[in-house]
């Protein structure tokens, strides 16, 4: 199974992804902590730096441009420095993110984290400052997300809906992509923090077992309701596979059929940040299905590669030497 996995990862190459989804710059904003302020009593920050990263929709971008996929991102950036950084860092990646649209006055998507810390001193967040517009897209900017989508749907070999609840992801878009991806014989993936059950007909769905417990109305407790959890979410979605991420125990898949297998963690002790990972939980298994891996090969795939970036700080991506690796050093 191993070296079927090594050369899977090989097959990911230039597989046509489409991230349609919510757009967000993660920016860290580093200090180290010189004083209290004589203002108040909150710590006095000089600065040291600062860093732009992609998250949400973006980071399945870049993690699946990494992985070595041929990836078409789509969302709303702002017209404003972290949407040309958000731009700029996925160009170099060569994705194609002339499906990235502006609408003035309306900003990127951005969670900026104060954090502080030296090399004597721990480094830890201080406060999180989040900026997004609270309204859905016009309809103009609607419609031209539409359009782009039904130009390039029927060339892509897979699809991933990134709905992290800021809008991007409206009912006319989610039903576009949904029935294009039906009609034309497209994988499509849907992770949604908050809305799942609106995504009716699509084919995988993924979730983390708060956001799948919140979905189905009852605890996950144990590997039963784990699985009961699924095989509820697949009926109601009409779907073929839901794969439910469950942090230090790993992942559950549940296919129709009945069929549920558990995917343990790969290593554990060396888990330092688990943001984003199901980012790349699913920009994994979609280059994976449309390699044409199993369902199942496709989440060994995205459970090693959620591996390598827990080991990371922040939301980071693999590549594929570090996957390959990472497979290769398990017993």
């Amino acid at each position: 199974m191993k070296d079927k996995l090594i050369r899977l990862v090989e097959q990911l190459q230039q597989r046509k992804l489409m991230v349609i989804g919510d757009v967000v710059a993660d920016v860290y904003l580093e200090g180290k902590i010189s004083r209290i302020s004589r203002e108040a009593p909150v710590l006095v920050l000089e600065h040291t730096g600062e860093t732009v990263v992609p998250g949400g929709a973006a980071n399945v971008v870049h993690n699946a441009a990494t992985l070595g996929g041929e990836v078409f991102a789509v969302g709303v950036v702002g017209e404003d420095q972290p949407g040309r950084v958000l731009s700029q860092i996925l160009r170099q990646k060569g994705v194609h993110t002339d499906g990235f649209l502006t609408e003035s006055p309306r900003p990127t998507v951005t969670k900026t984290r104060v954090m502080a810390g030296g090399q004597a001193t721990v480094r830890q967040q201080v406060v999180r400052i989040d900026r997004e517009d609270k309204l859905p897209l016009s309809g103009t900017l609607e419609q031209k997300i539409v359009d782009y989508i039904q130009q390039h749907i029927t060339k892509m070999d897979a699809v991933v809906l990134s709905d992290y609840g800021s809008f991007t992801v409206s009912p006319l878009i989610r039903t576009t992509v949904i029935s294009a991806c039906r009609q034309h014989g497209i994988p499509c993936i849907v992770d949604s923090r908050y809305n799942i059950t609106d995504f009716t007909g699509v084919n995988f769905v993924k979730q983390n077992e708060a956001e799948a417990a919140a979905a189905v109305g009852f605890s996950l407790d144990d590997d039963e309701a784990i699985q009961r959890a699924g095989n509820e979410l697949l009926t109601r979605l009409q779907a073929d596979a839901v794969l439910i991420t469950r942090g230090s125990e790993g992942m559950t898949l549940v296919e129709q059929g009945g069929i549920a297998s558990h995917i343990p963690v790969t290593n554990i002790s060396e888990v330092y940040d688990v943001s984003g990972a199901g980012d790349t939980v699913v920009a994994t298994m979609m280059l994976a299905v449309a390699a044409g891996a199993s369902r199942l090969e496709a989440a060994q795939l995205a459970n090693y590669a959620a591996g390598v970036v827990v080991r990371k700080l922040g939301t980071a991506t693999s590549t594929p030497q570090e996957l390959k690796q990472a497979i290769g050093e398990t017993r």
